[in-house]
């Protein structure tokens, strides 16, 4: 058997990381136990048996039972401790993968109710980020999310709090949760607040959607980046589109699989981007529910789709360049890329 090189130890950047998702199995049973949490009897089943729960959300039921599981775990996170917990544990996780440099998504407003308001909660997480990254010596930061299902005025006021603590290691504004619902366009001015004020814009698109939400986040929210995406695959013209504008796709293989976006791993079109230029940056997304976390994406990667030790490098490349890393963190990180691959095979 052919000897690899051991992708946990391959410099990365894992810029598709949601908040509440984050968190180890551990963690969410111990929380809830001290708050006195009920647990759905799927999610207690999944986080003790080590397999993750079968979600399939490409039907509202799914969806609905995916939102419902991602809810129970969220609510057990009620304290600054608690936040201060989540980070430093994600990055620690990511330390481990060989993340360098990790962008975690959060909606403030989903915690702000036990956190004293919208603003108390983001700088409680904005606290947590900038202690976890000091004591990991991680590079960690922030980006904002708005919830598709809310209204578009949320997502304004939500913009507008984001480019307000830019400058506290927030990097970005996105869109999160059913892409089926709503239209891209109804957040386009949220977004180009974001955008006027130095953030980078990353909404999902192509997921649970076709080929058509790719377009919208890019015609309508002017995007610099596409969380998960995979479903251009489908429009050679539109891959292309993304290639040339160096559009990076935030793909996550595991979460595909066990959303029912694609039935197996080997059907998650990972060749078909890569050769087609799509720039990707590989992600775990919700390992909590999803069962694995960066380093797993890229193994997936190597088993499923063949590919060599040197296109993985070349992929945690361009996670890099898609990162909002200050350049001379990403000439470091590329730097480290290089070395992991001339390294001899251990």
């Amino acid at each position: 058997m052919e000897r690899v090189r051991d992708v946990s130890e391959l410099p990365k950047a894992h810029l598709h990381l949601h908040f509440t998702g984050s968190m180890r199995p551990t963690t969410v049973l111990e929380l809830a136990d001290k708050y006195g949490v009920r647990l759905p009897e799927a999610l207690t089943d999944a986080l003790t048996g080590g397999e993750p729960p079968r979600l399939r959300a490409t039907d509202e039921r799914g969806w609905f039972r995916f939102q419902r599981l991602y809810d129970a775990a969220r609510s057990c996170i009620r304290s600054a401790e608690d936040i201060q917990r989540l980070v430093r544990e994600a990055a620690e996780e990511d330390l481990r993968d060989g993340s360098g440099w990790l962008e975690i998504q959060v909606d403030p407003t989903s915690y702000a109710p036990r956190l004293g308001g919208l603003i108390p909660a983001l700088e409680i997480i904005l606290d947590a980020v900038d202690s976890a990254s000091r004591d990991t010596g991680l590079g960690m930061r922030v980006l904002v999310a708005a919830n598709r299902m809310k209204h578009p005025l949320d997502a304004r006021t939500l913009a507008r709090l984001a480019v307000r603590y830019a400058d506290r290691g927030i990097i970005g504004f996105g869109l999160s949760n059913d892409e089926r619902r709503g239209m891209a366009r109804d957040f386009d001015r949220a977004f180009a607040i974001a955008r006027d004020g130095g953030l980078l814009s990353a909404p999902h698109g192509g997921e649970l959607a076709g080929p058509a939400s790719v377009r919208d986040c890019l015609d309508d929210l002017e995007a610099h980046r596409i969380g998960h995406g995979v479903r251009a695959a489908d429009d050679p013209r539109l891959m292309k589109r993304l290639a040339d504008r160096g559009v990076t796709c935030e793909v996550c293989p595991a979460s595909n699989v066990a959303l029912g976006v694609y039935d197996k791993l080997e059907d998650v079109p990972l060749r078909t981007l890569f050769e087609a230029g799509v720039p990707m940056a590989l992600g775990a997304d919700d390992p909590l529910l999803f069962g694995s976390r960066l380093a797993a994406q890229y193994e997936i990667a190597r088993r499923h789709h063949d590919f060599t030790d040197a296109e993985l490098a070349e992929l945690a490349r361009q996670s890099i360049r898609g990162s909002a890393a200050p350049e001379g963190v990403k000439e470091k990180l590329l730097s480290d890329v290089d070395a992991w691959l001339t390294a001899p095979v251990g």
